[in-house]
Parts: structure tokens; sequence; C-alpha cells
């Protein structure tokens, strides 16, 4: 019976160490997310005189793979600042600020599909709280 009740134990702490194991994602372009609208980053330089109005900045930051919410970014880190360009729609472009002179554009590549959550750890989650369900059941039940 301790034997089993070990292979258990054993199989679910491995399941949950799969589940936290973190993965960094190997994206295909730098981009920002301004009001759910992704931005491909440039490599073209914009005046300071071409900019615009602030539109906005990155609220959240991540190089991991995933699905995120809000002004997202995979390259540039939380507090920088979007900023529409003079003449350019900003469905077009926007202006990413770089530093205090430095500015880029980047273009407008569709909605953005991230989810306001993932379902997939949910899953998992639920599969190892299952588990641990069984777990306990089993002891229970031989201790009778």
């Amino acid at each position: 019976m301790r034997k089993y009740l070990l292979l258990l134990i054993s199989l679910w702490l491995v399941s949950t160490f799969f589940v936290i194991e973190s993965i960094h994602a190997d994206w295909a372009h730098k981009f920002v997310v301004n009001d759910g609208k992704s931005f491909i980053i440039s490599d073209n330089p914009i005046e300071t005189d071409q900019i615009g109005s602030k539109i906005g900045k990155v609220t959240s930051f991540s190089d991991e793979e995933g699905t995120y919410w809000g002004n997202f970014s995979n390259y540039y880190p939380k507090g920088t600042e979007y900023y529409s360009i003079k003449g350019v729609d900003i469905d077009e472009a926007i202006a990413i600020k770089v530093n205090d002179e430095s500015f880029v554009k980047a273009n407008y590549n569709g909605e953005y599909e991230g989810a306001l959550f993932d379902w997939r750890k949910l899953v998992w989650y639920i599969v190892g709280a299952f588990l641990l369900y069984i777990v306990i059941i089993f002891v229970k039940n031989n201790r009778k």
C-alpha cells in the first residue's frame, strides 16, 4: 500500500513540476500591443518633430510564451511609451519611445489574439487537484 501511495505522490509532484516550468518563446518579431492592436517594431527611426501625442505605454512585459492582456510587449519594458506619428493614422503605425531623444516606428500587424485568461493553465490545475483528491481518497480508504 505504501508503495502505491508513494508512486501516486511522486507522479503528482512530477506532473506539478512540468506545469510550473516556464517556457521562453522565440518570438518571430519584436512587437507591442496597444488597445488590442499588434504592432511589429521596425528599424525605422522617427524624428522627434514627427511625434504626436502620447497614446499609451507598455503595461506588461514578458519573454515567456503565452497570451497576455493590456498594452503588452515582448521587447520593451513596462512603462515604455507609445506616441502617434503626425500625418499617420494610429491604425497604420505608431512611434515607440526608445529614450528621451529617440523613437522607432512600429507598423500595424492586426488585432492581438491574446486572451484575458489562459485556459490551458486552468486545465493543468484541475488535473493536479484531481490527482491530489485521488491520493487523499486512497489514503483515507486504506486507513480503515
